[in-house]
């Protein structure tokens, strides 16, 4: 599959090549910086908003480590004078066609900052490095960089948008700390649908446990959901967590089991009641920003624990 949207990249370029241009997407009066994810794009629009016009290629509410490029995505890269795009394996299907053009803000990531065993008890690559708001920061550094370099003249405004973003930044992070340390200890353990907590769970201090792996196109084995189940059991967790990106249903399959075993436990789920993971929300609904993403998943998380 990666071959053939390779393939179909090249064709892009060739048919652009051809024509002079390519449909026009961005508005013409600003440079152009499409970027993979919602995560990127809200990044973006804090630092240089007004500067740039901004595209997005992975909708919001899709699974980033399934998606797959399709033609109008190839366009945005194709008329973009910047494209930055996270790394870490997290676009999974699309790096072959993001790494030789485009800029990842996690580049300049510590190596020794991104390892995380997998269930299959090897080190694999986190992607997920956002839910450490001091690696989010790291990242925002590496945007400014990059868009300073695209638009040089307004080098300041962007200099003083990341600093007035660190500190909201170094605030929520306070904040997080303050409301996790509320749970209770013996009741201080997230169970999510895939290994996206990590980075959480080492920054404040909460035990993280999911079936399945980092990314959502590895396999779930029987042993990983009947230890995550036995976990639960043995902790007697209350309450664990469905994701805007991931199906319910495996969630409810956790509870069932755990019933088997006489516990009961409730499953967080519904519109407005999951965690976001991979992707923020659709835009003008609750989370549809990073910052209140993060406030939306800690204030349900510690009301449903505490």
């Amino acid at each position: 599959m990666r071959k053939v949207i390779k393939v179909l990249f090249t064709m892009i370029l060739m048919i652009g090549s051809l024509a002079g241009t390519v449909s026009p997407i961005f508005a013409e009066d600003k440079p152009a910086v499409t970027v993979s994810s919602s995560f990127l794009y809200d990044m973006v629009d804090n630092l240089a908003g007004d500067f740039v016009t901004i595209e997005m290629i992975i909708p919001t509410g899709e699974d980033p480590h399934l998606y797959e490029a399709r033609p109008q995505d190839l366009q945005k890269i194709k008329a973009a004078d910047l494209v930055l795009y996270h790394g870490l394996h997290f676009e999974g299907k699309m790096a072959d066609i993001l790494e030789p053009i485009g800029i990842a803000v996690t580049e300049n990531f510590d190596p020794s900052e991104v390892g995380v065993m997998d269930n299959d008890s090897g080190m694999a690559v986190d992607p997920h490095f956002w839910f450490d708001i001091h690696l989010y920061q790291e990242a925002t550094i590496r945007a400014s960089e990059a868009l300073i370099e695209l638009v040089p003249d307004h080098k300041d405004e962007i200099l003083q948008n990341l600093e007035d973003y660190r500190l909201k930044l170094e605030d929520l992070d306070k904040e997080v700390k303050e409301k996790i340390a509320s749970i209770p200890e013996d009741s201080r353990y997230l169970i999510t649908p895939h290994d996206a907590f990590n980075y959480f769970s080492r920054a404040y201090g909460i035990p993280v446990r999911a079936p399945q792996g980092v990314t959502t196109d590895s396999e779930v084995s029987n042993k990983d959901i009947d230890d995550t189940v036995d976990f639960i059991v043995e902790k007697q967790i209350k309450a664990i967590f469905a994701e805007s990106t991931t199906d319910p249903a495996r969630m409810e399959k956790l509870k069932e089991a755990c019933a088997a075993k006489g516990f009961e436990v409730e499953v967080i789920r519904g519109e407005g009641q999951e965690l976001f993971s991979d992707s923020l929300a659709p835009e003008g609904q609750e989370g549809d920003k990073y910052i209140e993403m993060v406030r939306h998943n800690v204030d349900l998380i510690v009301d449903n624990l505490k």
